[in-house]
């Protein structure tokens, strides 16, 4: 819907066209870089008239799924713009204010700290892990487009965590089928099959949603790479040049 610091040619329109005639969306997103309330900011900024309970993200995810599993001490591995969407929660070590007190953390969250990561913020997370943390990754997403080149995603650090610590990560955003079955819920009663996910990345936003029962759109935008998607194996139900092309 926007890159390089402007919405899309068309997407305005695009969401214009869906206003009008009354077809319901949702803007989901693996970003934990922002929390939902700088998300409708920036989408506002850009030009879009959308609000936060039209916005589903993975750190909004994450921390239903923490209170779900009864976690309370969580030390979050998130950018500090992210931690108003775990507010609910005692946040300790990682990005938080608090450091943590010697009672190792419930849960370690993991999202996408892009140059911030450092050696001594892998070995925090990996020794609370040691000491019975939970591991909850945000994103598996292997990269995404940053000023004209791909660049690591949070994907490499949730599987470097996984495989030093020997614990598996339970995952809060796309491509799992919790994520989009809480999506499709905020619309109401509808049949998944007739709900199109359109996104740039094969795995997540594609794969994903077909899993989940939904369509999988995939546009040629963002971080789409032809020769990624051929060896991917993954066949999109429909491929379009851009989100203009909806509702079109």
């Amino acid at each position: 819907m926007y890159a390089d610091g402007a919405a899309i040619p068309g997407a305005l329109d695009t969401v214009a066209r869906l206003r009008d005639r009354r077809i319901p969306f949702r803007c989901v997103s693996n970003t934990s870089s922002r929390s939902r309330r700088l998300v409708a900011e920036r989408l506002r900024h850009y030009g879009f008239d959308i609000g936060m309970d039209e916005i589903v993200t993975s750190v909004a995810a994450g921390a239903a799924l923490l209170a779900e599993d009864g976690r309370r001490a969580v030390a979050p591995f998130v950018p500090e713009a992210a931690l108003e969407d775990l507010a609910g929660f005692d946040l300790v070590g990682g990005t938080a204010a608090r450091a943590a007190d010697g009672t190792p953390p419930d849960a370690v969250v993991v999202g996408d700290l892009g140059e911030r990561w450092s050696y001594a913020l892998m070995q925090e997370a990996f020794q609370y892990l040691r000491g019975g943390a939970a591991l909850v990754a945000l994103s598996r997403d292997r990269y995404w487009r940053r000023d004209g080149r791909l660049v690591l995603d949070a994907g490499a650090f949730v599987a470097g965590l996984e495989y030093a610590a020997g614990v598996p990560a339970a995952l809060a955003g796309k491509p799992s089928g919790p994520f989009f079955r809480a999506a499709l819920a905020t619309l109401g009663p509808v049949d998944p099959a007739t709900v199109a996910m359109i996104g740039d990345d094969v795995w997540s936003d594609v794969d994903g949603a077909r899993r989940a029962g939904l369509q999988g759109w995939l546009v040629r935008s963002g971080k789409f790479d032809p020769a990624a998607v051929a060896r991917s194996g993954i066949a999109p139900d429909r491929v379009i040049d851009s989100i203009a092309e909806v509702a079109g």
